[in-house]
């Protein structure tokens, strides 16, 4: 009986193939562009100006009218709505995704620099809740929030509540 063994210019490749992305389209896992996350982050702010005057249009409490204190008077209820609102629209998805609704349009996703996804209390503990604290003290909010978006023109892409909570905004 013959050898049954295979010819070598017939076997099968050896080596591991990656599978090739198409020209052009961004790959899972590489970093956000800036310009995506700017459209999310207007999508999400589209999307709470609409609750605000839902809720406004349907409910005593109204964020448009002036109360006469100033810009300098704390504000603890507007950041309390603001927090109970964001958590309504965002939630679920911040949970389950690693994504606001603005995230998910434009197909990117928070995670950790590893890639694998945050746990909800990094995100909300320490991504979010620095803003939201901030927003309580007059001018020290915006402020806050102008330094916070600046710093995403570092090589790195990371804004302020990236580096407290050590996230990145990644492909989805």
């Amino acid at each position: 009986m013959e050898d049954q063994t295979q010819d070598a210019r017939y076997a099968p490749p050896q080596s591991h193939v990656e599978d090739v992305q198409q020209p052009g389209q961004p790959q899972p896992g590489q970093l956000a562009t800036r310009g995506k996350r700017f459209l999310a982050a207007m999508v999400d702010g589209g999307i709470a100006v609409g609750a605000l005057w839902l809720l406004s249009m349907f409910t005593p409490y109204d964020i448009w009218s002036d109360d006469g204190l100033g810009l300098w008077t704390p504000r603890v209820t507007d950041t309390a709505v603001g927090i109970v609102l964001y958590l309504a629209l965002h939630g679920y998805l911040l949970a389950t995704r690693g994504q606001t609704i603005g995230k998910a349009l434009f197909k990117i996703r928070i995670a950790r620099p590893d890639g694998s996804k945050p746990s909800i209390g990094r995100i909300l503990g320490l991504r979010e809740s620095p803003l939201f604290l901030a927003n309580i003290v007059p001018m020290l909010g915006q402020i806050f929030v102008l330094v916070d978006s600046l710093l995403i023109f570092r090589e790195s892409r990371r804004c302020l509540h990236d580096q407290i909570a050590d996230t990145v905004v990644l492909q989805a």
